[in-house]
């Protein structure tokens, strides 16, 4: 068994073929396992997307039909992802993307961060989750200290953190889960470390929340960012708090622009049509389970939804990894414990790049590099480069499993 495996049975409450019918993109024909990069969009998201850019929509108001429709679209999606994180609705603060948000309120936090205090960052992150936290604090004048982890096993162990915060620490940025090898950190440890000195901790769950079902209260994360369009939705990005965080935050706004969380850090007109397509996103996976009638509480739904959805990824990646592992000259990378099912390697006398495009040809999505987890790469003495990356997202069925790896075969045989 490899490490970190449990056996998944095939879920008898997932109907991949039924999610793989809602994908238009598919009908091209590749096998993707380019789903950490991005996923795939279902039609109902799409569809969302078209019929509110087609419908009458102007800015949020009570007045007019098309004033009504846009807070309409904005209450729901911060219903939706409310559901879908457990979060307080009104503690929604949606945005451009992940980055664009995670640099906003860095440097909103800043304003009261000075010489003395100290910030504490992973290596196990993707950069948006370390360069604004960095620059932030270089800006203030304060410390930024490193937590690590172990490149051989990949575990990032609660006291990589337990070495670097202190009683000056004023904030602690960990992931939920690494978008490069997999490695799901221990969050409510390190929360409960991060409180015990009066720290916020920030989890950049946008690899994370793809795959497990979330609940930033019982995690203990005080904010939580993560990216719909990296479980089925469109290109934006979402930060989930509490309005006891949020409130003494002030952050540089236009003087009109209202004062009000979460909307004091939304800067201008918000992206209607997005935020519908993340409405019918939360809403196509509460169906993941079977449970598509609304006969339960969408929260409930979700729930059930990514249980069933956990198994079949999981039992794909028991599949996907066997055949990887198997292969003469290969060194894989993702080896904690507990993981996503992303899996990193190498393939010795293989070029990365190489790799990718001889499986390209097959029409077999696998991308090749180290995806701005930059300091992970190097903290595993992959440089700048990194390695193959390979991932699996609710659509991938057991032939795509068996296109990778015979795509991966033929690679080994060209030069055995």
């Amino acid at each position: 068994m490899t490490p970190g495996s449990t056996a998944y049975p095939a879920s008898v409450d997932y109907d991949v073929a039924k999610v793989r019918s809602h994908f238009p993109a598919l009908r091209e024909g590749a096998a993707h396992f380019d789903a950490p990069g991005g996923t795939q969009t279902p039609d109902v998201v799409a569809q969302a997307v078209a019929d509110t850019l087609t419908s009458a929509i102007a800015n949020r108001g009570f007045v007019t039909a098309a004033e009504r429709r846009a807070e309409e679209i904005v209450g729901s999606c911060r219903a939706a992802l409310g559901d879908l994180l457990g979060a307080d609705p009104g503690a929604i603060i949606f945005g451009r993307s992940a980055t664009q948000l995670t640099y906003d309120l860095s440097r909103a936090m800043a304003k009261e961060w000075g010489p003395g205090d100290e910030i504490v960052v992973s290596r196990l992150d993707h950069d948006a989750n370390v360069r604004p936290w960095v620059q932030a604090a270089e800006a203030a004048g304060a410390t930024v200290r490193w937590a690590g982890f172990d490149p051989e096993t990949g575990e990032q162990a609660v006291s990589e953190f337990e070495a670097v915060v202190t009683e000056r620490t004023k904030l602690v940025a960990m992931t939920a889960a690494s978008n490069l090898i997999g490695t799901k950190p221990p969050i409510c440890h390190t929360a409960e470390l991060a409180h015990s000195v009066g720290a916020v901790l920030w989890v950049d769950g946008v690899h994370g929340t793809a795959h497990e079902s979330v609940d930033i209260a019982a995690l203990g994360a005080d904010f939580w960012s993560c990216s719909p369009y990296k479980f089925l939705g469109p290109h934006c990005g979402v930060v989930a708090s509490s309005k006891e965080r949020l409130e003494p935050l002030a952050i540089d706004k236009l003087l009109p622009a209202t004062n009000d969380v979460p909307e004091r850090f939304e800067f201008g007109t918000l992206p209607y049509e997005l935020m519908a397509g993340t409405t019918a996103c939360v809403d196509f996976l509460a169906t993941l389970g079977g449970s598509g009638d609304g006969s339960s509480h969408r929260r409930d739904r979700i729930l059930t939804g990514f249980a069933a959805m956990h198994a079949h990824e999981m039992r794909l990646r028991e599949r996907m990894e066997a055949g990887i592992r198997a292969l003469p000259g290969v060194r894989v990378f993702s080896n904690a414990a507990s993981r996503t099912p992303t899996l990193l390697f190498t393939l010795e006398g293989h070029d990365d790049q190489e790799v990718r495009r001889a499986l390209a040809e097959r029409k077999v999505n696998a991308p090749a590099g180290s995806f701005y987890a930059l300091e992970c790469s190097r903290h595993l003495g992959l440089g700048d480069t990194g390695a193959i990356r390979v991932g699996l997202a609710p659509y991938t069925d057991d032939e795509d499993v068996d296109r990778l790896l015979a795509g991966l075969q033929a690679v080994v045989e060209t030069t055995a």
